[in-house]
């Protein structure tokens, strides 16, 4: 685990436990914090335990000059963003260390600085075929473990917290936002497509997740293993990232469209093309949380008035102030809808028997999901790559002549 990939574990963890803290759980933030400290300096990994020190004196500093900050009592768009922001800077950093990493082992130099494990997360067939090695046949991939640790944090996000990965962490979304806001300087309209043509785009990034599953699924049991100690496996991330870097004319339209798409309108990617966002739309269905209106409390049924703010609030433009509870797939528990409405009570993120779950606490329980997992999985040896570094090398100045 590189030094980035600590410290943003470190610091994820600690705010995680501050807001617990913040938010009344004394008992409960004491026990995760010893907990996780305990865990931490058990690894007797330097940077680990260097990026939990520098996280605690980082959140102490917080709590003495930002207080609303380390107390998470931010609106919750400000919340939100602030989250989605600093998860953002943690994988640009992390794509940076990436390509020095690569570059360093195509000059046939042995890196001074170690790829980051957790770029694996932009690997979902090989974390889902990963996936089906440890069911089928017990066993864990050592070339890319951390695909498959990933792949298992967002299904559980979703599970969990419905599409909140989307609407709080993914980076490709919140890229997406700012083409959306770059489009909407030149042009005004929102151009909202007619819903005969909305309901067909929604559905390809189903198509695209379908692709994937048959991919998945579709591999033999028995060909895993080979599958996973072959050259190609080894260095997918490398694949990967030539596919990007180096794209061809039908690639390069491909990414027109999608950027098209994305400036077009709002979550215009999330909406039509992420079949990671599809992924999560149906494991949302499962979450016990969802997006639930008061009648008792909300302005139209308690006194017969005309409201629809939360309604213009949503990104996804879903009829909240027509709907009791909010089942569609499209929603990434952003909140928006909540902050927009002027009735405190009439809009709640909670379960059917009224477990409310507020921007704070979701936040807690997401962070929570997204670096408690990896840590355990380094502790338990399931994270780190043990492909070695000649073998990359070597790899990589073979890159153009491995296949499949």
């Amino acid at each position: 685990m590189s030094f980035i990939e600590s410290l943003t574990l470190a610091l994820a963890l600690t705010y995680s436990i501050s807001l617990l803290y913040w938010s009344g759980k004394k008992w409960g933030a004491l026990a995760s914090g010893l907990l996780v400290s305990g865990a931490i300096i058990s690894s007797f990994y330097w940077p680990l335990i260097a990026a939990l020190a520098i996280a605690v004196v980082i959140m102490a500093i917080a709590a003495k000059w930002q207080p609303e900050v380390a107390q998470g009592e931010l609106r919750a768009n400000n919340l939100r963003e602030s989250v989605k922001h600093m998860l953002a800077l943690s994988m640009l950093l992390v794509g940076v260390q990436f390509v020095v990493n690569s570059a360093l082992l195509k000059a046939g130099i042995t890196p001074w600085l170690m790829r980051p494990d957790v770029g694996d997360a932009f690997l979902p067939i090989a974390g889902g075929i990963e996936l089906k090695a440890i069911m089928t046949l017990g066993i864990w991939d050592k070339n890319h473990p951390a695909a498959a640790v990933m792949l298992t944090v967002v299904l559980l996000t979703g599970l969990l917290c419905k599409r909140a990965f989307c609407g709080w962490a993914c980076p490709l979304g919140l890229a997406g936002e700012y083409l959306y806001k770059l489009r909407k300087r030149f042009i005004k309209q929102e151009l909202l497509p007619p819903a005969w043509i909305d309901w067909p785009l929604r559905m390809l990034k189903y198509l695209l997740l379908l692709a994937l599953l048959y991919i998945i699924i579709g591999m033999p049991t028995m060909s895993i293993p080979g599958y996973l100690n072959s050259n190609y496996h080894k260095i997918a991330d490398l694949k990967m990232a030539l596919f990007f870097v180096t794209p061809g004319l039908v690639t390069i339209i491909c990414f027109g469209i999608i950027l098209g798409l994305a400036a077009w309108r709002r979550q215009g990617f999330c909406r039509y093309i992420c079949p990671y966002g599809a992924l999560l739309g149906i494991l949302s269905f499962l979450s016990p949380f969802k997006i639930r209106r008061n009648t008792q409390h909300c302005l139209i049924d308690a006194k017969g008035m005309s409201c629809d703010k939360c309604t213009r609030a949503c990104p996804a433009s879903i009829s909240v102030h027509k709907k009791i509870n909010i089942r569609s797939d499209e929603c990434q528990a952003c909140m928006r809808c909540i902050s927009a409405c002027p009735k405190n009570e009439a809009l709640q993120f909670s379960t059917r028997n009224g477990w409310k779950l507020s921007a704070r606490g979701l936040t807690i329980m997401l962070l929570t999901i997204m670096f408690l997992l990896p840590l355990v999985a380094y502790l338990g040896g399931f994270w780190h790559s043990e492909t070695p570094v000649e073998a990359r090398m070597y790899l990589i100045q073979h890159l153009d002549k491995i296949g499949h």
